[in-house]
C-alpha cells in the first residue's frame, strides 16, 4: 500500500464533544483520492507508507480546513460597502451587484476569484448564495467541482422587494431548482440547498414553492435568512400580519428541519428557539457582518440554553461580513460573547469553525476532522507567521494560548497552506519553492 503523500506538522483534529487530538510531532497519510487514510504521531508511521512523498510543515498546526457555512459569492467584491442598515445596504449595493451575475464571463472570472480568496483563508467547504440567475450556481458548482470542493449552493429566490432585474417567479424557481438539483446535487461533493433569500424577498406562493422542494427532495439543503436586524422584524410582520413572529412564516411553509440553516437569528424569542430545536433546524452566527451593519449581538447562551438548545454554526456572511477569515471571524465572535458577559476559549471556536459547522450541515463523516475516511481538506497554520504572532507566541504554554493568538490576532497571513482533498490549492507567498 502506498500513500500519495504523507503530510507533516504539529496535527490537531477535534471529535465528538470537546474532544480533540493534538501531535506536536504528527503526520498524516493522504490517498490519491484525496481520503485521510491514516492519522498518528511521525515516529510511528506504518512501514506501508516508508517510501511515500513528505510534505513537512515543521511545527505549523496541521488541522481540518474551515467551513464557511454562510456566504454570498455575488457579494465577493462588495466588502466595506457602507449602509444605513441591511435593508439600505441591499438595496443601494447587494442588488445592482448581484444584477451582473447573468453573464457568463463575468460570473466564470468571478468564481475562481471567490473561490481563490476563501483557499487564501483557509477555507475548505462552503455553503454559498448565489444570485437569482441559474447560470451562477451552475457556474460556481462547476468551477468548485474542478477542485474537488465541498460546495452547497442553489439559485437564489426573489419574487418582490428587490431591483426588477432580480426579481423571478415561483415557476422558474422551481424549475430552475429541479434543474440544477437533478445536474449536480450528489455529483461528486456538490450538493444543492433550496434558497429563498428571505422572507421581505419571497412572497407566499414562492415560500410554499420552497417548501414543496423540500418535500420532493427531502435530501437537499434549505438556507435563507432569520431575525438579521429590528427592521427587518418590522417588515416581516407587516408582510404577514397573520403569523405571530418571523420564525413562524417559515415553518408555516415547511422550511424547518435538520437540513435548514437560517443565518443571524439575533433577534430570537424563546418560544421561536424552541421550535428551532423542535425542528432541528441550525443558526448561524455572523459576527463581523452583525457589528459591521449594526443589526445586534448575538446571544450564544440564549440560543444554546441547554434545556431546547439550538444547533449553531459560525460563517463569515461576505460580503456583509467584512473578512474572508474565520480567524477574523473567530475573534469577532469572541468579542461579541464577551459584551454579552460569555468568555469562549480558542478550542471551542476553533471546533465551532471546522468540526461544528460540519456536524450543523451533518457532513461530519467527510469534512470537520482528520479522522480515517474524511477527505484532506486542511489548513496549514502557522503560529509565527508574523512579527506580532511570533512575539506573542514565546508566551504560549498550552495549545489554547497558540490557537487564542493564532484567533485573536491572526489572518490570511497566518495561512501556510491549504489543501482541498488532498491538493495544495493554495500556498503562501514565498513558500512555493
Amino acid at each position: 500500500m502506498t500513500a500519495a503523500r504523507i503530510i507533516r506538522g504539529s496535527i490537531l483534529s477535534f471529535g465528538q464533544g470537546r474532544v480533540h487530538v493534538f501531535d506536536e510531532r504528527g503526520a498524516l497519510a493522504v490517498s490519491e483520492q484525496g481520503r485521510i487514510l491514516w492519522r498518528g504521531a511521525w515516529a510511528e508511521l506504518p512501514e506501508a507508507y516508508a517510501d511515500a512523498p513528505v510534505e513537512d510543515h515543521g511545527a505549523s498546526i496541521v488541522m481540518p480546513g474551515f467551513i464557511d457555512p454562510h456566504i454570498h459569492f455575488p457579494q465577493y467584491r462588495i466588502l466595506a460597502g457602507p449602509g444605513r442598515d441591511l435593508l439600505d445596504w441591499l438595496h443601494r449595493f447587494t442588488f445592482p451587484e448581484e444584477a451582473r451575475y447573468g453573464d457568463e464571463r463575468h460570473v466564470e472570472i468571478a468564481a475562481r476569484i471567490f473561490l481563490q480568496r476563501l483557499f487564501a483563508a483557509g477555507t475548505t467547504s462552503i455553503l454559498a448564495f448565489c444570485s437569482v440567475h441559474r447560470l451562477c450556481a451552475d457556474i460556481l458548482f462547476a468551477v468548485a467541482s474542478s477542485f474537488d470542493m465541498g460546495l452547497i449552493t442553489g439559485k437564489t429566490m426573489m419574487d418582490r422587494n428587490a431591483i426588477p432585474e432580480l426579481h423571478d417567479d415561483p415557476e422558474t424557481s422551481a424549475r430552475d431548482s429541479e434543474e440544477l438539483i437533478a445536474r449536480w446535487h450528489g455529483r461528486g461533493r456538490a450538493r444543492y440547498a433550496v434558497s429563498p433569500r428571505f422572507a421581505i424577498t419571497s412572497t407566499e406562493a414562492q415560500l410554499a414553492m420552497a417548501g414543496e422542494l423540500l418535500k420532493k427532495y427531502p435530501q437537499v439543503f434549505l438556507q435563507t435568512h432569520l431575525s438579521e436586524s429590528q427592521l427587518e422584524l418590522e417588515t416581516v410582520k407587516r408582510l404577514f400580519p397573520q403569523e405571530r413572529d418571523y420564525t413562524a412564516v417559515y415553518e408555516r411553509f415547511g422550511l424547518l428541519g435538520p437540513r435548514s440553516l437560517f443565518a443571524h437569528g439575533i433577534h430570537l424569542s424563546e418560544s421561536e428557539c424552541q421550535r428551532l430545536h423542535d425542528s432541528g433546524s441550525t443558526i448561524l452566527h455572523c459576527p463581523t457582518s452583525n457589528t459591521f451593519l449594526g443589526s445586534g449581538l448575538f446571544p450564544m447562551m440564549h440560543v444554546r440554553k441547554a434545556e431546547r438548545e439550538v444547533s449553531v454554526g459560525l460563517a463569515t456572511d461576505v460580503g456583509g461580513g467584512t473578512s474572508y477569515s474565520m480567524l477574523t471571524t473567530m475573534a469577532e465572535a469572541y468579542k461579541i460573547a464577551m459584551l454579552r458577559g460569555v468568555r469562549l476559549s480558542g478550542l471551542e471556536l476553533f471546533r465551532l469553525a471546522t468540526r461544528g459547522n460540519a456536524e450543523a450541515l451533518g457532513l461530519e463523516a467527510e469534512i470537520g476532522s482528520l479522522d480515517r475516511g474524511a477527505y484532506a481538506d486542511l489548513v496549514v497554520l502557522d503560529p509565527k507567521a508574523t512579527a506580532i504572532l511570533a512575539s506573542r507566541h514565546e508566551l504560549s504554554s498550552s495549545l489554547e494560548d497558540v490557537l487564542f493568538a493564532l484567533m485573536i490576532l491572526g489572518d490570511e497571513r497566518a495561512v501556510r497552506a491549504t489543501y482541498v482533498a488532498g491538493r495544495a490549492v493554495h500556498v503562501r507567498k514565498g513558500l512555493e519553492a
